[in-house]
């Protein structure tokens, strides 16, 4: 499990990223992209996902994941039980996350950045 604080830290890490309370509600974002928000409760974590291949996750792993509410299935979003995940899988989505929201140039730089350890 992992919490806010964890995700958090992890986002502060990453350029561009910023974060923001919205209608009591942590959301981390790239400009004016979203790619990271809780619940209000904080039991919940959304986040950018191509939506060619949520159906497939959700399917896989439903006491994981589930599919955004109605209104978000427009937006490439999925949704993960917090409870449901340890604190390396949510870096792997916060950052595949944060990867369809930068620019080609800043993902690559922090992809290099990555492979030597810095």
């Amino acid at each position: 499990m992992f919490t806010v604080e964890d995700v958090r830290q992890f986002a502060r890490t990453l350029p561009r990223s910023s974060e923001h309370l919205i209608r009591d509600r942590v959301k981390f974002r790239v400009g004016k992209i979203v790619y990271v928000a809780f619940s209000r409760d904080e039991t919940l974590m959304g986040f950018g996902f191509p939506k060619e291949e949520r159906a497939a996750l959700v399917a896989a792993e439903p006491d994981r994941f589930v599919l955004p509410r109605e209104s978000d299935l427009r937006f490439n979003w999925v949704v993960a039980r917090m409870d449901a995940l340890d604190p390396a899988e949510m870096r792997e989505l916060v950052l595949e996350a944060w990867r369809m929201c930068v620019p080609k140039k800043v993902r690559l730089e922090q992809q290099a950045q990555a492979l030597h350890g810095r």
